[in-house]
């Protein structure tokens, strides 16, 4: 019987099986926990007596420590291992959420949310990191649409459980409702640094659960994909900081994300400004209808994407929802404003994952390692800023209507920079590939020749 050899369907249904869904765990932890300050905010203000200002500094300085370590970060888990790293700030950032649940005042809560950042700051960029040792270029924009519907799936889960613990006030230890909301999370997330660390290995060679043949496959497309890099993209861990395009693409990282931010944190409050009669709780609940829309577009563009460029197949719908979110502003009614924030999460969260399809185009070997974390910066410092700028304008202003108009704004500019950017990323893609094949055909030329050459050294010898 002749051995085919290894199948990829089943090589790729065992990494999609066994990677994509602790990674994506682990960044759903992540995002729930830096999120939950929006769930709780009405209850949290109240009792700790913040403003809406302070709120938004609140929620946002959490993000200083997500633009200062992925950077350093990544660097460390570029030399240490990315599991270990992963389980090391999965249990920092457990430890910090769980003891935010004690805050008493407005101090303590910045200084929890400080550490916050710092201790969780590195997920991101250090999962997109891992995922580069395992997954190919043919098979990013899948695994990548699977990663970042955390997005969405994390509000879901994040306002259901909110809403139960709000609902339900003194059900853990006593504690208030938003206090159990941080408690809950901490132990949580600690279950899953032990999951990442079981589950997980750094690299396909340390992979038991693939055959031998597999793990040769799985590295042989690896390396042709890093041969092409090698001839066209940055490779070297300072050359990102000199390049433009890196550069580029980390604000167009922050242009998209911008619009996302100010929504996680204050869409429950945005909401009972339309709807007054709405209980906080209630508001919470409504904002699962977006996220569970925004779920199902994510999933469906990713097949279509497949047969588009990285370049269209992110300002498309990164369009769409900077034209919703403008539409958002001037909203009379609450299903108007709904109905317009469904379209602009459902397109915010339809863009980023294709937007992650780009920078390996421009980046390989250590150079991806900073580059990567410089980009994901490019979204945390967003982050940072967009809810501030948010609550700070509301105070102003007594409304969010400047603040959406404020996010389209900045967001078309992002799609603008993605065009101009993704035409140069996809000239690298070109160019690397055509040198790929040449180095291919001159290490053919190169084995036939020292082939040759061995064959006429056998034949004179006999």
């Amino acid at each position: 019987m002749t051995d085919l050899g290894p199948s990829p369907d089943r090589l790729w249904r065992k990494i999609f099986g066994r990677i994509i869904p602790v990674v994506t765990i682990a960044w759903l932890c992540s995002y729930i926990d830096r999120g939950s300050l929006g769930y709780v905010a009405v209850p949290l203000s109240k009792d700790l007596g913040l403003s809406a200002t302070s709120f938004g500094f609140a929620a946002g300085i959490v993000f200083i420590g997500y633009v200062v370590v992925p950077v350093p970060g990544n660097l460390i888990a570029y030399r240490v291992g990315a599991r270990t790293w992963i389980t090391g700030i999965l249990v920092a950032w457990s430890l910090v959420t769980a003891a935010t649940a004690a805050v008493d005042s407005a101090a303590t809560l910045y200084l929890a949310r400080i550490l916050l950042g710092f201790a969780e700051g590195g997920i991101g960029s250090a999962i997109l990191l891992y995922l580069s040792f395992w997954i190919p270029r043919s098979q990013q924009s899948k695994a990548l649409s699977y990663l970042f519907l955390v997005n969405p799936v994390s509000a879901i889960t994040g306002a259901l459980m909110a809403s139960f613990l709000l609902s339900h006030d003194r059900l853990v230890l006593g504690l208030a409702g938003w206090r159990s909301v941080f408690l809950t999370e901490g132990i949580l997330s600690l279950l899953v640094a032990v999951l990442v660390w079981l589950l997980l290995v750094d690299k396909p060679r340390d992979a038991s659960w693939l055959t031998g043949p597999e793990r040769e496959m799985l590295q042989a497309e690896l390396d042709r994909d890093a041969t092409q890099a090698r001839a066209a993209a940055v490779t070297s861990a300072r050359a990102p900081f000199r390049d433009r395009r890196v550069w580029a693409l980390a604000f167009a990282n922050f242009a998209i994300t911008f619009g996302v931010s100010p929504l996680v944190f204050f869409l429950p409050k945005m909401i009972t400004v339309i709807q007054h009669s709405l209980h906080n709780s209630q508001a919470v609940l409504i904002t699962i209808i977006p996220q569970v829309i925004a779920a199902v577009v994510m999933t469906a563009w990713a097949r279509l994407a497949r047969r588009r460029t990285p370049v269209a197949a992110t300002i498309i719908p990164a369009t769409a929802a900077a034209v919703a979110i403008a539409v958002a502003a001037y909203a009379s009614s609450g299903v108007t404003f709904v109905s317009a924030v469904c379209v602009a999460l459902a397109g915010s969260y339809s863009a980023i994952p294709q937007f992650w399809r780009l920078p390996p185009l421009l980046l390989s070997g250590s150079a991806a390692a900073a580059g990567l974390a410089l980009i994901v910066a490019g979204a945390n410092f967003s982050a940072l800023v967009g809810p501030y700028v948010t609550g700070h304008i509301e105070d102003l202003t007594g409304n969010f209507r400047d603040t959406l108009l404020l996010i389209t704004a900045i967001m078309l500019l992002g799609v603008v920079t993605i065009a101009l950017v993704g035409r140069s990323a996809l000239r690298s893609q070109a160019a690397g590939a055509e040198a790929g094949i040449a180095v291919n055909r001159r290490r053919s030329r190169t084995r036939t020749t020292s082939a040759s050459g061995s064959s006429t050294s056998g034949a004179a010898q006999r």
